[in-house]
C-alpha cells in the first residue's frame, strides 16, 4: 500500500482544481484494504473512497484520507457458447475495459466508450451513453465492508440501478467499498443504435464494434474538452426526466426542444440544450465557464478556482429553473 500526504488534487482529478488531501492511500489488494481498514491510522481519519477522478468537483482541501483502488485484473469467470461473465477489478481504467471487450469480440460494453473512469465507479454511478447504461450488462458487484472488512456481493437487482444511480451512492453510502465487478457480454453480434449519430450506422454493411466505438469516439472528441488540456469532469448536471405532462407544456412553448422516453409518462430532456437556450453557452465566471461546444459541460480554463466552480453551476440551476421551472441536479461529485 502507498500512503501519501498533503496530497495535491489536482494530479488525480480530471477538473484540476487546485485543492489538496490530508491523506492518499492506494491499496492493491482486499488484503491490503482491510489491513488499513483495521487500523487505529483509518479509524482516526474522516474518509472517503475515490475512483479515478473524473466526476469529482473538490471545492476546497479535504481534511481526511482518500482510498483509491489500484485492484486490477481482468478475469473470465464463466462462458458459453453464446455469451461471457468477466470480473474486472475496481482500480481497472474503464475504457481499458471497454477495449479488451472489442478486441476479444464481447459485445455489449461497446456503446460506453471513451466514458472516464474506473470499473468500482461504472458500478456505483451507473455510467451511461448512447442509449445503454452499465447496468445492462453487470451480473454481479463485489464489495467490502467498511465497518467489517467482510466481503460481499450483490446482484444487479439489489443494487437498485437508476438513471445514473444505485443503492451504494444512498441507502449504501459510505458502508461499502467496490473491489471488482462481474459483466455479462454476448459472443454473438447485438447492437444498440437508436440514439444520435448512432442511427446512421444501423445499414453499414459488416458493422463492427470499434465503427460503434470510433464514431462514439469522434463525436466525443468533437464536443467535450481533452481533461489533459481543459479540466472538466464531463457532463456536470444529469439529463432531467419531467412528467410527460410537463413536457408537453415545455413542447407546446418551444417545439423544437429535444426528448427521449423515459418509461412510465417521464420524457428525459437533454439538460446541454436547456443551459445553451438559457443563453448561457460560453458564459463563464472568474476561470469557469460552460463549454461552447457541449453546454453540458462547465471547463477550466485553467485558472478556475472551486469558488468560481461552484458559483458558476448554482447560477447555470438557477436560470434554467427560472426558464423551463426545472431543476437541474449535479451528475458531478461535488466535496
Amino acid at each position: 500500500m502507498k500512503l501519501h500526504e498533503n496530497f495535491p488534487l489536482k494530479e488525480i482529478t480530471t477538473m484540476h482544481l487546485d485543492a489538496r488531501c490530508r491523506y492518499l492511500a492506494e491499496y492493491s489488494s482486499i488484503d491490503e484494504l482491510r489491513t488499513l481498514l483495521a487500523s487505529p491510522f483509518f479509524k482516526e481519519q474522516k474518509s472517503m473512497h475515490i475512483g479515478g477522478g473524473s466526476n469529482l468537483v473538490f471545492t476546497a482541501d479535504y481534511d481526511g484520507l482518500l482510498l483509491h483502488s489500484q485492484i486490477k485484473f481482468i478475469a473470465t469467470v464463466e462462458e458459453t457458447d453464446t455469451a461471457i461473465r468477466l470480473e474486472a477489478g475496481a482500480g481497472v481504467v474503464w475504457d481499458d475495459f471497454v477495449k479488451y471487450c472489442i478486441a476479444h469480440n464481447y459485445y455489449g460494453a461497446e456503446n460506453l466508450s471513451g466514458i472516464p473512469g474506473e470499473v468500482g465507479a461504472s458500478a456505483v454511478q451507473n455510467i451511461g451513453s448512447y442509449g445503454v447504461e452499465v447496468q445492462e450488462i453487470i451480473s454481479c458487484v463485489h464489495c467490502v465492508d467498511m465497518s467489517t472488512g467482510e466481503t460481499i456481493s450483490f446482484s444487479t437487482p439489489e443494487c437498485k440501478y437508476a438513471y445514473r444511480d444505485s443503492i451504494f451512492k444512498n441507502e449504501f453510502a459510505g458502508r461499502y467499498i467496490v473491489t471488482s465487478v462481474e459483466y455479462t457480454l454476448s459472443k454473438t453480434p447485438r447492437f444498440t443504435l437508436t440514439y444520435g449519430p448512432l442511427k446512421e450506422l444501423a445499414d453499414k454493411p459488416g458493422l463492427t464494434m470499434n465503427d460503434v466505438r470510433n464514431t462514439i469516439i469522434n463525436t466525443r472528441n468533437g464536443k467535450l474538452p481533452n481533461p489533459d488540456e481543459t479540466g472538466s469532469v464531463g457532463s456536470f448536471f444529469k439529463n432531467p426526466i419531467i412528467p410527460e405532462s410537463q413536457f408537453k407544456d415545455l413542447q407546446n412553448a418551444y417545439p423544437a426542444i429535444p426528448h427521449y422516453p423515459a418509461g412510465e409518462g417521464k420524457i428525459k430532456v437533454p439538460a446541454g440544450w436547456l443551459i445553451e437556450n438559457a443563453g448561457l453557452k460560453g458564459f463563464g465566471i472568474g476561470g469557469a465557464c460552460v463549454y461552447p461546444k457541449q453546454c453540458l459541460v462547465i471547463a477550466n480554463m485553467g485558472n478556475a478556482t472551486p469558488t468560481d466552480v461552484v458559483a458558476l453551476y448554482r447560477h447555470i440551476i438557477g436560470t434554467v429553473a427560472n426558464k423551463y421551472g426545472i431543476e437541474l441536479h449535479p451528475e458531478a461529485n461535488i466535496i
